[in-house]
């Protein structure tokens, strides 16, 4: 199998995926739909993971073809323990997608954590580490991990989890979630490496783009006046969210262990694709080493990666 120039990369590009096994959550709109049903018109069979089932099996009817649905809510820790064990045989590719964005006012999971540090990464970890096992029955098993260009606003109070209401900013939380997927991505990544696991671990951001993330209500959407102007303001500035699909297609198939991608026009936020520019906060693997132990103490999964 060639590799494809990652700068004009794009879904025709993908090679056949026949008989690969997919999960990717918060796919059913937006970028995770785009990219689910790029994986499924390639061959693979994917499992659309998200909250709502019906959300989920418009998507599949969408789609048409290769896809199952599953419910998961990443902002509990149950539902993410009840899709793992629920899931059976090998699985070749997890895309850890779904998030929520900027809700104007402090909210919490299930689990008592701010809602864009618990869902964003704290959901992804658990969901990652209860699915280790069936990652590794694969041959070849890959992690897509889906950050932000916002992970720049993210620094060392990442640590905390954005536990402080009193000081709750919508914006700084969100770039400290979007700076725990990347240094979970790359650490899981060295962890894999060094127990001499098959697994590979990759990351993308999809730049700025036009999907439902931004007028959810669980994020700014919360504010009314960003519900019914953001989706007019988005088509006119903001890339597709097909197009914003393209670097996890890539992160999906091609990309290298440990990598990271995204567009390169527009300080990021669109354009042909390329290698992506990490703040020092996500290149610090000692940021990375303190987060990792914070994760397993707060959601009590742990990575078996042998």
């Amino acid at each position: 199998m060639s590799t494809p120039d990652l700068a004009g990369f794009g879904p025709a590009d993908l090679p056949d995926l026949s008989g690969l096994r997919a999960v990717v959550t918060g796919a059913n709109s937006g970028i995770g739909f785009h990219a689910a049903k790029a994986l499924a018109e390639h061959g693979a069979e994917v499992t659309i993971a998200c909250r709502s089932l019906d959300r989920a099996r418009s998507a599949q009817s969408d789609i048409g073809h290769g896809v199952q649905v599953a419910e998961l809510d990443l902002a509990s820790l149950d539902s993410v323990g009840r899709f793992a064990d629920g899931w059976t045989g090998p699985l070749d590719l997890l895309v850890d997608n779904a998030g929520v964005m900027a809700p104007p006012r402090y909210r919490e999971t299930s689990d008592g954590f701010e809602l864009q540090f618990g869902t964003n990464h704290l959901g992804h970890a658990a969901l990652t580490g209860r699915l280790m096992p069936r990652l590794l029955e694969a041959a070849a098993p890959r992690v897509v991990v889906v950050s932000s260009i916002a992970h720049h606003q993210g620094d060392e109070s990442v640590l905390a989890g954005n536990a402080n209401r009193a000081a709750y900013s919508a914006s700084q939380a969100y770039g400290n979630s979007k700076l725990a997927n990347l240094l979970f991505a790359f650490e899981l990544q060295r962890r894999a490496a060094a127990a001499g696991s098959p697994l590979t671990v990759t990351a993308c951001h999809p730049g700025v783009s036009n999907t439902g993330l931004v007028t959810s209500k669980d994020g700014l959407g919360g504010l009314p006046l960003v519900k019914y102007v953001a989706p007019v303001v988005g088509a006119v500035l903001t890339q597709s969210s097909a197009a914003g699909a393209n670097p996890t297609l890539w992160a999906a198939t091609y990309a290298e262990p440990g990598s990271y991608v995204g567009p390169t026009g527009l300080r990021e936020t669109r354009g042909r694709l390329g290698a992506a520019k990490l703040s020092r906060h996500a290149r610090d693997t000692h940021l990375a080493a303190q987060l990792w132990d914070r994760a397993e103490e707060w959601t009590g999964v742990r990575f078996d990666l042998g």
